[in-house]
């Protein structure tokens, strides 16, 4: 099977196409037949090779507001493509951020899965392992996330309940038993007690034997969100982001396999915004967290090659395909331009992707798998790096292990049946989705401008400028409430919704319940706990948290790790930090 085109040495264009080719032909392939049904063989990837070099057009005619971008001159097609897409694994990395992409490895298959108690969740991971998953996404409950032990009084109620209860080291070693953690990658969804919950994985590891620098995964830790959308803070938006910042630096020293941050834009879309808003809010909290861990003393290229970002796949196939490719080039215009990022691979933007779960409808939800299947899809267009598709009972409740097993399949169809990871980037060069790119990356551009001006010239401080004055809540809020207007008037449509209800009158499918036996057991699994520690050695070791907390020099990871080792309980530990760093609350919008 050829490489398509023939290098010519006097072309831009090709200069970058013959970089692409000697990336792909240090990659190792599958053992797949690369052609269609009918036998037709696929190359890698697809390109203009058939536009003539003479042609030549107005940038702006060619790509709409980004002409500017090519200073205003006239250039062939070629190089217009040269510029603005390039290849698989080379700059601007708009078509993917490796020159192979899933011809070398498929993307990630990630369940997200928690419930009970960890004895519960872990039988679950062992199903999904077992089912042909490869890594694992962990969910945990309300007072997890919100840093409440279980036995709290605002617990009572949601134990178990949206995920898995964790109040101590020994959950920790029960949510993974019998699993090697050094064979697996682990996604965590948590933010403001992550460093916390970092200290309980990385201690329940070398329990077991594995080395914390064989550790692979993802920790979640995106607070800025947490503020702007999804409301799920402990501390004020400074100590918070220096905390992230903390477990980058630990992670860095410490972890060189594990992603300390996993800049979530699912939530803020989740929330009500727009696919434009999802991925400027996001990437500009990227830039937040560069410049504090610069700030901080590390050098860009130190930490940036182990960011990674987290997207929403909604229902709009062609605008979230866009909205994938739009970011990488974003991403890798930023990192050189502003902050002088060497390393190509501080520039290569890759991300996590999950199905829209706002736009899953309780009525007929069975047709919730046609929604996953189109939008799985279109993440997987896009060129995400790993994929979690979202089961037709979520918006019921917990997943069922049948609905979770049928949303793992339809991952494993697109992968092995389907033949889109055959090819790279495959509707890159489609007039529609490039000048939708354009579009989405016009459109983000603009509002990186106005967070810029609300912080005088630094990121960091116009995103946290613009969480104190209520800004970004506010422009979540009124897209929110000028889509859910366009539903009620009918003018969009939602199948089962608002349309086409005959089956409305169905019974539901049968769901996962958690009973409130659930929180009797973590309550007096966690009593035990308590019982069975050096009550000195806790106490000792929350002192040090307050003394380490009251530096801002110190980094906050080694005393917390510490802190776990001694089975203080997560609770004890987050008031502990508060007593210094304080409680956060938001002022009402008015």
């Amino acid at each position: 099977m050829g490489i398509p085109g023939s290098p010519d040495p006097s072309s831009q264009y090709l200069s970058g196409f013959e970089r692409w080719q000697r990336e792909y032909a240090r990659s190792r392939t599958r053992d797949v037949d690369f052609e269609t049904m009918s036998g037709v063989p696929l190359d890698p990837v697809y390109g203009p090779m058939s536009w003539p070099e003479t042609t030549e057009l107005d940038p702006e005619d060619a790509s709409g507001d980004l002409g500017s971008l090519d200073g205003g001159h006239r250039v062939s097609c070629r190089h217009r493509a040269e510029s603005l897409l390039g290849w698989p694994g080379t700059p601007p990395y708009v078509r993917g951020p490796y020159a192979s992409m899933y011809r070398s490895k498929l993307w990630t298959m990630r369940l997200f899965a928690g419930f009970g108690t960890a004895h519960d969740t872990n039988g679950r991971f062992k199903d999904l392992l077992a089912a042909g998953g490869d890594g694992l996404s962990v969910a945990f409950d309300l007072p997890t996330l919100m840093g409440r032990d279980s036995d709290d009084p605002e617990s009572a109620g949601e134990v178990g309940r949206c995920g898995v209860a964790v109040d101590t080291l020994a959950d920790v070693e029960d949510l993974f038993a019998g699993i090697d953690l050094g064979s697996v990658t682990t996604s965590m969804t948590i933010n403001s007690p992550a460093p916390i919950l970092l200290a309980m994985y990385l201690a329940a590891a070398e329990a077991a034997g594995v080395e914390r620098s064989r550790l692979s995964g993802t920790l979640q830790n995106d607070i800025l969100k947490e503020y702007q959308a999804q409301k799920e803070y402990i501390y004020p938006p400074r100590p918070s982001v220096r905390l992230v910042t903390d477990v980058i630096r630990f992670c860095e020293a410490e972890m060189p396999r594990f992603h300390p941050v996993s800049v979530s834009g699912y939530h803020i879309r989740e929330a009500g915004s727009t696919a434009a808003q999802e991925l400027a809010f996001t990437l500009a909290n990227g830039f937040a967290y560069v410049e504090s861990a610069v700030a901080s003393g590390l050098a860009v290229d130190e930490f940036a090659p182990r960011l990674s970002f987290f997207f929403n796949a909604h229902i709009d196939f062609f605008e979230e395909i866009a909205k994938l490719r739009a970011a990488r080039r974003i991403w890798w215009r930023w990192m050189t331009g502003r902050y002088g990022a060497t390393d190509p691979r501080s520039a290569q933007l890759r991300f996590h992707t999950q199905t829209a779960g706002v736009s899953l409808t309780a009525q007929q939800p069975e047709v919730n798998i046609v929604r996953t299947a189109i939008e799985a899809l279109a993440g997987v267009l896009g060129g995400t790096q790993s994929l979690h598709t979202n089961s037709m009972d979520e918006v019921l409740a917990l997943p069922t292990e049948r609905a979770a097993r049928i949303a793992l399949r339809t991952q494993q169809v697109l992968a092995y049946e389907t033949g889109v990871a055959h090819v790279a980037d495959p509707l890159g060069g489609s007039w529609f989705v490039e000048s939708l790119t354009d579009g989405m990356e016009a459109l983000a551009e603009s509002i990186f401008a106005r967070i810029d001006e609300m912080g005088s010239g630094s990121m960091l401080e116009g995103v946290l400028a613009g969480i104190e004055s209520g800004w970004f809540q506010g422009e979540i809020a009124d897209a929110a409430y000028q889509f859910q207007r366009k539903v009620s008037s009918g003018r969009r449509l939602m199948v089962g919704l608002n349309a086409f209800t005959e089956g409305n009158e169905e019974p539901p499918p049968d769901t996962l319940a958690i009973g409130s036996e659930v929180e009797q057991v973590q309550c007096k699994r966690l009593t035990s706990v308590r019982m069975a520690r050096d009550a000195g050695a806790v106490d000792r070791a929350l002192k040090e948290l307050r003394r380490q907390a009251a530096d801002p020099a110190a980094n906050m990871m080694p005393p917390v790790v510490d802190a776990v080792r001694a089975y203080a309980t997560l609770g004890e530990m987050v008031d502990a930090m508060a007593d210094v760093f304080g409680r956060w609350e938001e002022a009402p919008a008015l």
